[in-house]
């Protein structure tokens, strides 16, 4: 599905990813770990396609087509979703209302009609219910004095209404206790399957008690040094980064 080659990235002048190689499958979840600085955060931008950062070196494959030259509005009409790690307020703007033109214009970019109204309203109410959100939630202004577990609670429901086939979820247990948490993880849980795939940046293993990846890959110096599965969150989450930094001589 995505197949990242010898990705080097930054921003400005400032060089941040300095040879990326990661393959993710359809059914997969893949955890970035890694330090403050590592790149985490910006392998997932540069992988949704975020104008700030540029690539000077390696490709991006997403389902076969090389996505370089794609701004990030294509990329996500072709499937790629990205949660943030502190979401946009957009006042005046209902959470139903975004999400209804979000996914018109995916519609509209794939040559369909727009969702019929009735239909819209079907996987409204199916897709709370899934993810246990009040009806009333839905009708305030987008992230408008929400708490950093309804932010993320409500980039789940986004996430499950435009149902990409790549989910990126950029340090999505940010700030969240651990109810708010396991309520997203459960979210994220419902919706992965055989034909899609997630990818979690994350500073700690926490978040992968309830996310189970099947790969687990440690950033450093923006560079994967060290891959394995889950068991290797747990390493890391009992002897911190230092470790790592001393295998790879920095």
């Amino acid at each position: 599905m995505l197949k990242i080659e010898n990705l080097h990235a930054g921003v400005e002048d400032k060089s941040i990813l300095k040879g990326i190689n990661l393959e993710v499958k359809p059914g997969e979840v893949h955890a970035i770990m890694g330090p403050n600085g590592s790149g985490k955060s910006t392998l997932s931008s540069v992988i949704a396609g975020k104008e700030e950062y540029e690539v000077s070196e390696g490709n991006i494959i997403f389902e076969g087509e090389d996505i370089d030259e794609l701004a990030a509005e294509e990329r996500a009409h072709k499937g790629i979703f990205m949660s943030f790690q502190y979401p946009v307020e957009i006042p005046g703007v209902s959470v139903t209302n975004f999400i209804k033109t979000a996914i018109n214009e995916t519609r509209k970019a794939q040559g369909l009609e727009d969702m019929p109204a009735k239909d819209m309203l079907k996987l409204i109410r199916e897709k709370s219910d899934l993810l246990e959100i009040d009806r009333k939630f839905l009708s305030r202004s987008l992230n408008e004095g929400f708490s950093g577990g309804e932010k993320k609670r409500n980039e789940i429901f986004q996430m499950a209404m435009l149902d990409p086939k790549l989910a990126i979820l950029d340090e999505t247990d940010s700030g969240l206790d651990i109810d708010a948490l396991r309520i997203v993880a459960n979210g994220v849980n419902k919706l992965k399957g055989e034909n899609n795939a997630v990818i979690v940046i994350t500073h700690y293993q926490r978040l992968l008690d309830y996310i189970v990846p099947d790969f687990v890959h440690v950033l450093h110096d923006g560079k994967i040094v060290k891959s394995g599965s889950k068991e290797l969150a747990h390493e890391l989450e009992a002897k911190g980064y230092d470790w790592i930094k001393d295998e790879v001589g920095a």
